[in-house]
């Protein structure tokens, strides 16, 4: 997979793929298209505290969310369009640690097509780069940190600084009861970055924390057909949420599905109300990204 882009890169000399819409139906669509009757920017409308937030995660059907370590061997070339598509039409894209290191991510769009449409429409040329590390356990050598070109806003809840680096970053240090307050961080994205829509790629221990903390609106899933089996004790065969279990369940609606080669593309609304939270045993719990 590229050392670049989570989830592999898109093919400049590949045609776009129309993948068929199941529900609500319609006809074969590609995907920057489906992403842009989304309609995301004016879902941000109904956050006026914090960013609307989405969680964007593949898993096998028996679950795993990863092959090998990495969430690459997964998709499909439909997937990998949804991916990016996804990633052009929001204002910011958080990422944990240990998920920035693993799938060594370089810069949020690095096609230049994609970024002079965003600005078409209004939005900046490419979403800021959310990195989520309470310990701040970051190689030098990731791809995005060394871009002269990137945005990166570091989430933590130490007071440290990483070493010099190419890329422009800034801090969101937020702490509470010496855990990393991350509903005072999103808070603090969309005021000081304009982050309306945020788009969170995991891993399943940030996931978990969000959910947790009632902080996400909605979930795009992508269904690899494929069985891999594995312990979901071991890291190597990570769920998309891990950690405590929720209490309770976190519902979800399902709001759209979509098919391409088999991999299934859902759309769900989270169904926890606002600022819910679930049990304080499960919040603290719940580990803490690094």
């Amino acid at each position: 997979m590229d050392a670049k882009t989570h989830r592999g890169p898109l093919s400049a000399e590949s045609e776009p793929i129309a993948l068929e819409r199941l529900l609500p139906h319609g006809d074969p669509a590609v995907a920057e298209k489906i992403v842009g009757s989304f309609g995301l920017q004016d879902r941000s409308a109904v956050r006026s505290e914090r960013p609307y937030v989405m969680l964007n995660m593949v898993s096998t059907v028996d679950g795993r969310a990863s092959i090998g370590g990495r969430s690459g061997p997964l998709g499909n070339p439909a997937d990998r369009e949804l991916f990016h598509a996804l990633r052009a039409g929001v204002d910011a894209v958080m990422v944990g640690a240990g998920t920035l290191r693993s799938e060594r991510y370089g810069r949020i769009i690095p096609e230049a097509a994609r970024r002079r449409r965003r600005r078409e429409r209004g939005l900046s040329e490419e979403p800021l780069a959310c990195i989520v590390s309470g310990r701040l356990s970051l190689p030098s050598d990731i791809p995005l940190l060394a871009d002269p070109a990137a945005r990166v806003a570091i989430v933590t809840s130490s007071a440290a600084s990483l070493p010099a680096s190419g890329a422009q970053i800034d801090y969101v240090r937020t702490e509470r009861e010496g855990r990393l307050d991350l509903a005072a961080a999103l808070a603090e994205l969309h005021e000081r970055f304009a982050a309306r829509t945020l788009l969170c790629e995991g891993g399943p221990h940030l996931n978990s924390q969000l959910l947790v903390a009632g902080l996400v609106d909605e979930l795009f899933l992508s269904l690899s057909p494929k069985l891999a089996g594995g312990d979901p004790r071991c890291g190597e065969a990570l769920r998309i949420i891990a950690g405590a279990e929720l209490q309770p369940p976190v519902g979800l609606e399902l709001l759209g599905a979509l098919e391409s080669d088999s991999q299934l593309f859902l759309r769900y609304a989270v169904c926890v109300p606002a600022g819910e939270r679930v049990s304080r045993e499960t919040m603290l719990k719940s580990s803490p990204a690094s």
